[in-house]
């Protein structure tokens, strides 16, 4: 081998090893951040501010760059920030969604404030026919569709756009949608229980509309619920395309294995 072909192979092995080093170096931030982000949303963090970098790097045996990477990650989540004087601190919160029951918002938030609901959008509306398939009714069929901005303690949390069978939905129009959940409105409207519900949970970014009516960032990653759910007897009742902002709610479920 020419010796300049060994000095080409030379540098490009450095720049090689130099990539490999950058590439550990931001997995191991993003693991650290993993962590730290799990602390902060459930209460790690009592008052509110992060240890010292260096006890950081100290506890989970990282390097200062390490961390100072991961809380730059967490920064940009928009949960913590730099504050002089005072060091790394938890700026927003999340509040838990869980998705083993079937439950309401205001049931599910109940213990974090009060859930309110902007109505913006109500009535009579012709089925589409992914719509119609889904709640069994003919195609073209009217439904109640309804828009609700919800809100806890003041603060946009998820934009639901929701569908009901017309001969239920009649009833919700005089119903106090502003203050109470659809789903103990459908249940005194059937005269029965909700049953089971089946779930889609994916994150989209948001359109204009959505980002505008949540106070988000347009384009903005958003966690979209779909839910069909269903009456005691088995009748669909209720199909959801619930948008959540993703920097307020986290999803959590208790799952079992079973083979």
């Amino acid at each position: 081998m020419s010796t300049e072909r060994i000095r080409e192979h030379a540098g490009q092995g450095a720049t090689t090893v130099a990539a490999h080093r950058r590439r550990l170096r931001a997995d191991r931030a993003r693991q650290l951040a993993d962590l730290l982000r799990h602390q902060l949303l459930t209460g790690g963090f009592p008052n509110g501010a992060l240890p010292h970098e260096t006890t950081l790097a100290t506890d989970y045996g990282a390097s200062r760059n390490t961390v100072r990477q991961a809380l730059d990650l967490l920064r940009a989540e928009g949960l913590v920030e730099r504050q002089p004087g005072v060091g790394t601190v938890v700026v927003a919160q999340k509040y838990p969604h869980g998705l083993d029951r079937l439950m309401g918002l205001a049931e599910t938030l109940h213990e974090h404030g009060r859930v309110t609901n902007e109505v913006r959008t109500m009535g009579p509306a012709p089925a589409p026919a992914p719509v119609a398939e889904r709640l069994r009714v003919p195609a073209g069929a009217d439904v109640l569709y309804i828009e609700r901005l919800r809100r806890l303690n003041g603060l946009p949390l998820s934009l639901d756009l929701t569908y009901v069978p017309l001969d239920i939905g009649t009833a919700l129009l005089d119903a106090d949608l502003e203050n109470t959940d659809v789903f103990h409105l459908l249940e005194a409207i059937s005269g029965q229980p909700l049953g089971h519900a089946e779930i889609t949970l994916e994150a989209v970014n948001a359109d204009a509309h959505s980002a505008a009516v949540l106070q988000a960032p347009r384009g903005a990653a958003v966690l979209m619920l779909e839910r069909l759910t269903h009456l005691a007897d088995g009748r669909p009742v209720d199909l959801e395309f619930i948008r959540f902002r993703g920097d307020r709610i986290t999803m959590s479920g208790l799952l079992r294995r079973s083979l």
